[in-house]
């Protein structure tokens, strides 16, 4: 296990400092050296759970099959709004790898302390965008536009439970829009959700991840792209949780998502690297 230090002036004992020096041996040795097999003296387990949220789910599922070829351990994926991945996990569901859109989910797992906090890193970034029905029938073409008559049914994730809500919600915020439209505004229940109102043409836009219009181009239409400093940084991270039961296979899942395979896989399906 390894800490990240903070370089200052002071005095610590000379044991406690070998300590932190292997231990970030123990962490470098685990993401750089070659890839892990699972067939160890100990039998292997036979699956592991992965939460991750909605805007994940193509990209995971490709991982989680490179995984499970390289390993012979299944991956059983939970989707859903980080908020309700955490909140299941704070309830004690058998989770072993938490993959968030949003650091605030994962901070307060890792505040209550149901998070090995040397796993935890931040794999992605993703960006905002405004989307409409592809037969677009309004003259809208920017975030300010949502105010205007023609928009009568605005899509976004409840910003109680779903981060890319609660970044629209911090976007149109600033902008000063969230007051103006609130009787437009039709809250999903995962970002995911917020895509296929749109796609069916049940509301008139809907924000969105850049990422998750790769599986709707047919449908709908990217409008804008959200201004970046107008909301918190979109970074997702992951985490072995620390009740899991299957610790070395969800600590080489962790690591799968981290290298240059499955960041490459991330990269296909439009998620930014970590800068």
């Amino acid at each position: 296990m390894f800490r990240q230090i903070s370089f200052r002036k002071v005095t610590t004992p000379i044991r406690s400092i070998h300590s932190r020096c292997a231990s970030i041996v123990i962490t470098l040795c685990f993401f750089f050296s070659p890839w892990p097999t699972l067939s160890t003296h100990a039998e292997a387990p036979k699956e592991i759970i992965v939460s991750a949220a909605s805007s994940l789910k193509d990209s995971f599922i490709e991982i989680g099959k490179l995984y499970e070829n390289r390993t012979g351990v299944k991956v059983n994926f939970n989707f859903g709004a980080s908020g309700i991945l955490q909140k299941q996990i704070e309830s004690g569901a058998p989770v072993d790898v938490f993959a968030s859109a949003g650091e605030k989910q994962m901070d307060e797992l890792g505040s209550k302390r149901l998070i090995v906090e040397e796993s935890r890193r931040d794999f992605a970034r993703n960006i905002l965008v405004l989307v409409a029905p592809i037969d677009l029938k309004s003259h809208l073409s920017s975030f300010n536009d949502l105010d205007s008559p023609e928009v009568k049914r605005i899509a976004v994730g409840s910003p109680k439970t779903v981060p890319a809500g609660q970044y629209a919600q911090q976007l149109l915020t600033n902008m000063m829009l969230w007051n103006k439209i609130q009787s437009k505004l039709v809250f999903a229940e995962n970002v995911r959700q917020v895509l296929d109102y749109v796609a069916r043409g049940e509301v008139d836009a809907g924000i969105v991840y850049a990422s998750d219009i790769q599986i709707a181009q047919d449908k709908v239409i990217t409008v804008a792209r959200s201004p970046e400093n107008l909301h918190d940084p979109i970074l997702y991270p992951i985490a072995v949780i620390k009740e899991s039961r299957n610790h070395d296979a969800a600590m080489g899942f962790v690591r799968l998502v981290l290298i240059p395979e499955g960041q490459s896989i991330l990269s296909k399906y439009g998620f930014l690297s970590v800068r």
